[in-house]
């Protein structure tokens, strides 16, 4: 993981973007989508020059695997139709895809986007992390003992049981399927009748994800980033820096 976080470069984000958080409600402070799980804590890189919004090429990291970036941008047209007041952007996704799992570990899926190896967050069972036993009976994480955060969008089986999603039409809602996990993130982010336009109800958005001021600041640090370009690359090309790669099912850790 990146030694550096967001709380230790707050020059990195515009000065909107840098205003504190509200305090979370007792809701928020419930299980999070991601159950608390790591993220990758590594920052955009900066740019220089100008150019215009939504274009590209952007250099360093942060280049958008073409699977995942069909994904978000799916995502977008179906909240849009579904939930048209929610604003959302694909660009949110995409910024939750780069520090959960640095874009499908950058890109590899098969073709109809499901990850090509299990993407896993740890146990969680005690120590760092909170304590949540098997919710799944091990099918979408393979531990029948604790559940574990699952796909390119960290879920925990519970949070997926609610927000799971077919992004992709082939009848099931797989956590590790780009289509459907970013169609999943899109519904859990404007639920509530959200407005992501507001910065109040982006933030709340975000921080149901991970209860944390410093992975709200990396996000929206992303966020920022793609909205102002992005850079599309073949699957499988693009840099995923960050954690070490989850261990697999039963792997002890």
């Amino acid at each position: 993981m990146a030694a550096l976080t967001a709380s230790q470069a707050p020059g990195a984000l515009p000065a909107r973007l840098a205003e504190p958080a509200r305090q979370a409600t007792p809701a928020e402070r419930g299980p999070s989508v991601s159950g608390d799980t790591p993220y990758r804590t590594e920052l955009p890189p900066l740019r220089t020059g100008k150019r215009k919004k939504g274009t590209g090429p952007v250099t360093g990291g942060g280049a958008l695997p073409a699977s995942v970036f069909a994904a978000y941008r799916n995502a977008e047209r179906e909240l849009a139709r579904t939930r048209p007041g929610c604003g959302l952007r694909w660009q949110l996704p995409a910024a939750i895809g780069q520090v959960e799992s640095g874009q499908a570990r950058g890109g590899r899926v098969t073709a109809d986007g499901t990850t090509v190896t299990p993407i896993l967050g740890p146990r969680l069972n005690g120590g760092p992390f909170a304590v949540i036993r098997d919710t799944d009976h091990g099918v979408y994480d393979g531990d029948t003992a604790y559940d574990r955060a699952v796909g390119p969008m960290q879920f925990i089986p519970s949070t997926w049981a609610r927000w799971g999603a077919d992004g992709n039409g082939d009848g099931r809602a797989d956590p590790s399927n780009v289509f459907d996990a970013a169609l999943a993130a899109g519904r859990y982010l404007c639920a509530d009748g959200r407005n992501l336009s507001d910065p109040a109800d982006l933030d709340r958005a975000i921080l149901g994800y991970n209860h944390s001021r410093a992975y709200l600041l990396t996000v929206r640090a992303w966020y920022a980033h793609f909205l102002e370009g992005h850079r599309v690359v073949p699957d499988g090309r693009a840099e995923a820096p960050g954690r070490p790669e989850p261990v697999h099912p039963g792997t002890p850790k």
